[in-house]
Parts: structure tokens; C-alpha cells; sequence
């Protein structure tokens, strides 16, 4: 979407179908490439002549769709899918140079005459989110995901002899084991904000950050180096609604890992791909208005100036947060990610600044005078999650834990890595899953807060292919093991 900048303050314009096909004349766009996310999140596409793209298409959409084909979606009996595109979410990308391109993000819909939305669909299940929000009595949500990410200059990985032999390689110039590069080698979890030439990669995240606002309408408040070696990167992007900020999240995944190809690195949303450094994460940053104000805020609690409904949602979360795993963590990759000592939030508690807690009140400034920026911060979620889904099941415990009025309990601000089991259980801390198959398991237990969102069928295929996944990994030695075991 387009935005205008007015007197320091940020108009977002949304593109009309009368806008897209004048644009498509005026940036003389040959080709228009229609992109959709799949049930697990990757980014899927078919592109068209532009030439024979018709008004009518954001009606009726196009027969373009085999969801056969697309894990999770339909069985080969009931493939035939329709995708709708937004006209919204009109943009031209820069890197294909030969033929001038644009894309549209597109809904999906199940075929024959009825053309309903199709309940596996991520964005359409996003925007059943959107609507059940105004169902619950609040006008929106405000979403503001921070998304990490490593950009490596080559990563090699051998999966072609599954069963003797298995390895990767990152290659990296800023890495202590590299041998290449300047020699200012980022030691492990101590790349937060180093300055040029240790950090590598400011160039790299400046022509993402232009693509981003200017090609894509997506607003960026800075970008920085995070704290793992081997250039993990943050962008920031501005907070928007539901399915805004979850196209968004879609959209800055495709840009910095093309940006990245197009200078021969890649880029790479696995939460957890060094060991013993710090992994990515997505924190993401909720708030709930009416009538232009932010109930989340409130002046009157002197702990985080947060009000009872934000309380209650936070207890929403707190209470389905192993379920939650599922969703917003919905990798084998996530849960090595969610381990002690390494900065991921892996105690279900919350706090002012405790960062090892899975909700955060974020406290920089304080009165009324920044009551739109009170918030609380979800820090499970990682890079690799669907953030259609992710959003939805987010808002789903939450509006659940305020109809419920769910207690968010008593804020913990001791580090709750540095203390005993003995002292966790007095103050009723718990883990989250230390495996996707628990987190699975505690999805399958625990539903019922996401219907009025996800149909059971969405559920159930969702948890079918990450179980699969789990069992994919958990029937493979892994290479350590061998250094482990090998001599018992």
C-alpha cells in the first residue's frame, strides 16, 4: 500500500481496483505476478501477461489454483481453487529488471459457483480474525511484528544420502570461524549495533529498506545487526492492522531473501541455525483500540500503565500458550530456539523487561502523552511461523482470555533463568513445549479458543503436517550424537 507523510505524521493510502489498472497502464507492467501463502506459510505465486488481466478478475477471480499441490490445502479429488486478488496490496518489484512486474497478494476460494472463502486459506482465515474482533466490540488491532533473520554468503547442505550422511555448512565473512572477510569477526552473541566494518551487512539492509517503502508501501523505523554472529539482521517495520501487518511480515520475507540472492547470499528465516548462538525471533507487538484510543492503556496502574482488558488478554495468552507454540512456532527448528541462555522467551510469565518471560509490557515512555504506543509484546513467535495464522491465534487467546476475564497473574521480575526449579514452581512458572510433537499435542487438547476463527479441518491438517515434520527429524541420528555416542 502506498503512504503519504504529512507534517511527520504517516497517511496510509489503499490502492482501489480503478487505481491498479490505471497503474498497471502507467507503469507500463508487462507481467503480474499473483501471490497467495500456503497453509505452513511459504509464499506461493503464478504470474500472468498483464495485458489480459481484466477489471472483472477482482471479482470473480482466477481459475489458477491446484490445491492438490500445496501442502495441507485439498485432496486431488477436491483440487480446483480460485485466487482473488487484493488490489490493496498492489506492488512493482524491482529486482526482476527485463520485464517490468508487479504483484497482487490474493485471496483464496473454493471453486464452483459459490466461491466461498476457502477455510485453509491463511489470509482468509486472517480476515475472519479481523472480523472477530469487531464482533467482540472493538473497532481494531494494531499489529507490530519484529522480525529477525541471518543473511549468510552461502549456506551448503548435503541431503542428497539421507540415510548415512547428512551435513550443512554456513559460510559467513562475519563469523568467527570464517577465514574470508575483513578479520573483524563477530564473536557469538556479541553482534548487537557493532558499527562498520565488523557489521557487513548495512548496505545489504539499506537496499531492502528502500524496497520496502518505496516499491511496497511497507514503512521501516530503523535496521540494525542483532545479536548472533554471522549476520543476523533486524528490520524494523511500522505497526499496522491484522491482515496489513501479516501481508507485511509475507512481503519483507520475499524481499530481503531476493535482495539476498540478488547479491549471491541467502537469507534465511530458520530460527536456529548456529549453535550455542542466539536464534530469530519474531516478537510481536499487540494493541486493541476504540473510538481512536488504545484500550490496552491505562495511567491509573502504576506497574506498566496497562488496563484490566489488556490484563485479561495477556492472560489469554499466558493461559493457551502451549497451544499457541503450535502456530507461532510451528517448526522442529523453533523449540531449539526455545532453550535457557539464550535469550528466547522460554518461561510462561510476564514482566515490565523481564526478556526470558513470553509477554513483555514495553516501557520506554510512560503518561498519556504515549498512550498509543503501550502494547504488549509476545515474544514466542519466530520468523518461520505463518503470520496469518500466527496473528489470528494470537487475537483468538486473547479476546478469549477477556470474555473469560482470565487472570494474568502476578508479574515476574527476577531473572527467571538464574532461578532453581524449586523457585519457578512457587511462583507457577511453567515451560513451554520443549518439542513441536508437545506443542502439537497440547493444540490437540486445547482448540476450543480458536473456533471462532480456524475450522476444525484447518486444525487438524495443520496438526497432521507438523507432526510429520516432527517425525521427519526425530527418525534421523543427529551428527552430534555420533560424538556422543559412538563409543558406548
Amino acid at each position: 500500500m502506498p503512504y503519504k507523510i504529512t507534517d511527520g505524521k504517516i497517511e496510509q493510502l489503499r490502492y482501489t481496483v480503478d487505481d491498479v489498472m490505471q497503474k498497471l497502464y502507467d507503469d507500463n507492467i508487462k507481467f503480474l505476478d499473483l501471490q497467495f501463502t500456503g497453509l505452513l506459510g511459504s509464499f506461493h505465486h503464478t504470474t500472468i501477461s498483464a495485458n489480459i488481466f481484466r477489471r472483472e478478475d477482482f471479482e470473480d477471480g482466477l481459475p489458477k489454483l491446484d490445491g492438490s499441490s500445496i501442502r495441507g490445502f485439498t485432496a486431488i479429488h477436491e483440487s480446483d481453487l480460485i485466487i482473488r486478488p487484493d488490489p490493496s496490496t498492489y506492488a512493482t518489484i524491482p529486482w526482476i529488471e527485463k520485464d517490468n512486474t508487479a504483484r497482487l497478494i490474493c485471496n483464496v476460494l473454493s471453486g464452483g459457483s459459490a466461491k466461498k472463502p476457502f477455510p485453509r486459506d491463511p489470509r482468509g482465515i486472517a480476515l475472519r480474525a479481523e472480523d472477530f474482533v469487531r464482533k467482540s466490540g472493538y473497532d481494531i488491532s494494531y499489529w507490530g511484528p519484529e522480525v529477525e533473520f541471518f543473511v549468510f554468503d552461502k549456506l551448503e547442505v548435503n541431503t542428497m544420502t539421507p540415510y548415512h550422511s547428512q551435513n550443512y555448512n554456513i559460510v559467513s565473512r562475519e563469523a568467527p570461524w570464517s577465514t574470508d572477510g575483513v578479520g573483524y569477526h563477530l564473536r557469538l552473541k556479541e553482534g548487537y549495533l557493532p558499527s562498520s566494518p565488523a557489521d557487513t551487512l548495512m548496505e545489504y539492509r539499506n537496499e531492502c529498506v528502500d524496497i520496502l517503502s518505496n516499491n511496497f508501501g511497507i514503512i521501516c523505523d530503523a535496521h540494525h545487526h542483532e545479536v548472533a554472529t554471522a549476520g543476523q539482521c533486524e528490520i524494523d517495520i511500522r505497526y499496522d492492522s491484522l491482515v496489513n501487518a501479516a501481508d507485511g511480515v509475507q512481503s519483507y520475507k520475499h524481499i530481503v531473501k531476493n535482495v539476498a540472492a540478488k547479491h549471491d547470499m541467502i537469507a534465511t528465516m530458520m530460527p536456529k541455525p548456529i549453535a550455542l548462538d542466539n536464534g530469530s525471533g519474531m516478537h510481536v507487538n499487540i494493541s486493541i483500540w476504540n473510538d481512536g484510543k488504545n484500550v490496552f492503556f491505562d495511567e491509573s496502574n502504576e506497574y506498566a500503565e496497562i488496563s484490566e482488558i489488556a490484563r485479561y488478554f495477556g492472560g489469554g495468552i499466558i493461559d493457551h500458550a502451549d497451544s499457541l507454540a503450535a502456530i507461532v512456532a510451528p517448526t522442529t527448528n523453533s523449540y531449539r530456539r526455545l532453550v535457557p541462555g539464550y535469550e528466547a522467551p522460554v518461561y510462561v510469565a510476564w514482566s515490565t523487561g523481564n526478556r526470558s518471560a513470553i509477554i513483555r509490557i514495553p516501557g520506554h515512555f510512560r503518561g498519556e502523552k504515549f498512550s498509543n504506543l503501550k502494547r504488549i509484546e509476545f515474544r514466542a513467535p519466530d520468523p518461520s511461523c505463518n503470520p496469518y495464522l500466527a496473528f489470528s491465534a494470537i487475537v483468538a487467546a486473547g479476546l478469549d482470555g477477556i470474555k473469560k476475564k482470565t487472570s494474568i497473574g502476578e508479574p515476574v521480575d527476577e531473572d527467571i533463568f538464574k532461578m532453581n526449579p524449586q523457585r519457578r514452581r512457587e511462583l507457577g512458572i511453567r515451560q513451554l513445549p520443549a518439542s513441536l510433537r508437545e506443542a502439537c499435542e497440547s493444540l490437540e487438547a486445547d482448540r476450543n479458543f480458536l473456533k471462532p476463527i480456524f475450522s476444525d479441518d484447518t486444525l487438524d491438517s495443520l496438526i497432521e503436517q507438523e507432526l510429520k515434520e516432527h517425525n521427519e527429524v526425530v527418525v534421523r541420528p543427529h551428527p552430534h550424537e555420533f560424538s556422543m555416542y559412538a563409543n558406548v
